[in-house]
């Protein structure tokens, strides 16, 4: 039986490394995915976020983003680079629904691989409520 496959956003994969509102149901994901229950697809871009998003929570000293880098390059994720027509989509949905050409380009994935995006994103979650699926009801 084939695995179930998912894309998983920065507001997921953040959670991994910091402890708030959504980190058990984040860390049951992760488990998941490392245990082969699941699969995660994800744009390359999300690692650039994740390792922002820690660098401006101020938890982190310059050694333990690399740490934290470090352990994210070792998820083995299925990956896309945002090029050809995964850009365009994400151009598109981009402009037709006022996102982040970031934020698009989960979707355009979702979209690309037929799944659905794992993520905290409350406007992601409102605007593609077929697309999305909140962390919180995952586990």
């Amino acid at each position: 039986m084939a695995k179930k496959e998912f894309v998983v956003d920065a507001s997921v994969v953040t959670k991994w490394f910091l402890t708030e509102l959504g980190t058990p149901e984040a860390i049951a994901v992760r488990d998941d995915f490392a245990t082969g229950r699941i699969k995660l697809t994800v744009p390359t871009l999300l690692f650039y976020e994740v390792i922002n998003a820690l660098r401006f929570s101020g938890q982190f000293t310059a050694n333990e983003l690399g740490i934290a880098s470090r352990s994210l390059s070792r998820y083995r994720f299925g990956m896309w680079r945002p090029r050809g027509k995964l850009l365009e989509l994400s151009a598109e949905i981009s402009t037709k629904e006022n996102l982040t050409v970031y934020d698009a380009c989960y979707v355009a994935l979702a979209r690309r691989i037929e799944s659905k995006v794992i993520t905290e994103d409350a406007e992601l979650l409102s605007k593609f409520p077929a697309l999305t699926t909140p962390v919180r009801g995952f586990a």
